[in-house]
């Protein structure tokens, strides 16, 4: 009786929060009442309205949005570290983002945000071997929000894609926590290889806009890739490396590039 006891009185900070926000965007622009509450106000919990957006987005004439429903909600009930991924995510977009100002925005408006939760049920339906569903998933993210992620790449939680535009991630590829990626970044191959064969990025990385990385190399942790670049060897932890081809050329100038969100390379960072 004590556990089940805790189980329903267990605080859910971040989606009381997203109610709070909810009642105050209905009080000062009423047109958005009916958004906000089919959207967080007619729901009980955070995994229930991440389905609720996720199906409503990826619904077309070939799959309804109430049989995506039905899928989200079983992947969120089977695994609940699908919930705890998207709350790290929306921190991550509220802390590291000058233009958001509310939780709310993320799950509403901000197209990076919904395209990892959504690429997140894709990822879970390939663990349980519904490669075929998961192949349609990925589909409907790329058509829907231009983000193509393999649903077989793994992906960390407190992920930041800014813009989220023409972002690729291939079948093979990692994605560590705590990473921060631009618009049209590639996480891609170098040819028509197969087996092992995208890059692995570490915890806590900065990657700029229009980079390009690309092969079976390693992203070591809290390094940042400048904008433009294309990476084809290892990049050591902790460095900032910049150029086509990608050279170290400084340290990366902080314990969490990815939260700093500095895309800069300031004099004391430079190599002697």
């Amino acid at each position: 009786m004590r556990e089940q006891s805790a189980k329903l009185t267990k605080v859910d900070p971040v989606w009381q929060r997203l109610r709070v926000e909810a009642d105050e965007v209905v009080a000062k622009e009423p047109l958005l009442g009916g958004l906000i509450h089919s959207s967080v106000l007619h729901h009980r919990s955070l995994s229930a309205a991440l389905s609720y957006r996720v199906a409503l987005k990826l619904a077309s004439t070939e799959m309804s949005d109430q049989m995506l429903r039905e899928i989200c909600d079983q992947a969120h009930a089977a695994d609940p570290s699908l919930a705890d991924a998207a709350r790290a995510d929306l921190v991550a977009v509220f802390e590291r983002d000058p233009a958001c100002i509310q939780y709310l925005q993320p799950l509403l408006y901000f197209k990076g945000f919904q395209a990892i939760q959504a690429y997140r049920i894709g990822h879970w339906l390939w663990k349980q071997g519904r490669h075929d569903l998961a192949y349609f998933f990925q589909m409907r993210v790329s058509e829907e929000f231009g983000v193509d992620i393999h649903p077989a790449c793994a992906v960390g939680k407190g992920i930041f894609l800014d813009h989220a535009h023409s972002i690729v991630f291939g079948a093979t590829a990692r994605v560590g926590d705590n990473v921060s990626i631009l618009h049209s970044v590639t996480l891609g191959g170098t040819g028509k290889e197969e087996g092992d064969r995208h890059p692995k990025i570490g915890n806590g990385v900065l990657i700029g806009a229009g980079a390009k990385v690309l092969g079976n190399i390693t992203v070591g942790h809290c390094s940042r890739i400048a904008a433009g670049s294309v990476v084809l060897k290892d990049v050591p932890p902790c460095t900032t490396v910049a150029g086509v081809p990608a050279k170290i050329v400084g340290e990366a100038g902080c314990d969490q590039p990815s939260v700093s969100m500095d895309q800069l390379l300031h004099e004391e960072q430079r190599k002697s």
